[in-house]
């Protein structure tokens, strides 16, 4: 039999070196001394990582969800409604640590911001989906019609996150928009390269552990609900 790869030990390993170095160069590598952002730019490491961890296990599950209502598999509907869940957990990170970057850079906890507002309704249309979950008793009505609005929600993170802030006549201040600096200045840095891009897969395998734990869990309630 294969040995199940979210079994193996190889890349969580590599999960944990490479967040613990992001922590460590995170803080003590120097940063360019950009206006507007100063030392704030560190968080780059945590909140931008955070939601790209986000946007790629989202994408799972809308993958899943989609698989299930073309083969209803119930292992389908566990892989999607568990990765929606680990999402949400980065999400709200995300948010976080989004909220204490704005109050250090623009000197608010929340501002009316096309990204933010943005990000607010994708989170909430996400908590709809575990709240609708919650109130069907049937399974494989609750399966079929939160698979069906996870496309919807997921939809939703398209127009709100990357879409509505470009369209929007109002100036984002996040970096790039509104007179700030761009990504591209960071990406001349090599400094932050070498933290920026180690980041990323480790929040990436970090979202992904999770998830595979809360996925393991949820097999062994079905089948635990099963024997009942």
């Amino acid at each position: 039999m294969k040995k199940d790869i979210t079994s193996a030990i190889w890349w969580k390993a590599l999960c944990v070196v490479l967040l613990i170095y992001t922590v460590v160069a995170g803080f003590l590598m120097p940063v360019p001394a950009l206006a507007i952002l100063h030392e704030t730019i560190r968080n780059l490491y945590f909140h931008v990582c955070m939601w790209f961890a986000m946007m790629f296990i989202l994408t799972i599950s809308l993958v899943y969800s989609i698989k299930f209502l073309m083969n209803p598999k119930e292992d389908f509907d566990i892989i999607a409604s568990q990765t929606a869940n680990t999402g949400m957990v980065f999400g709200v990170l995300g948010l976080i640590t989004g909220s204490l970057w704005a109050k250090y850079t623009w000197g608010a906890w929340w501002i009316n911001d096309p990204k933010l507002n943005g990000a607010a309704i994708t989170l909430l249309s996400y908590f709809a989906y575990i709240v609708l979950r919650s109130s069907m008793d049937d399974e494989q009505k609750r399966s079929r019609v939160s698979a069906v609005y996870n496309i919807f929600a997921y939809a939703m993170l398209i127009v709100f996150v990357m879409v509505y802030p470009r369209l929007s006549q109002v100036d984002s201040l996040h970096p790039g928009n509104g007179g700030n600096p761009g990504f591209n200045s960071y990406d001349l840095d090599s400094h932050m390269r070498m933290v920026f891009y180690p980041a990323v897969l480790g929040w990436l395998l970090l979202c992904s552990w999770i998830a595979a734990i809360n996925i393991r869990l949820e097999r062994i309630n079905r089948y635990n609900y099963n024997k009942i």
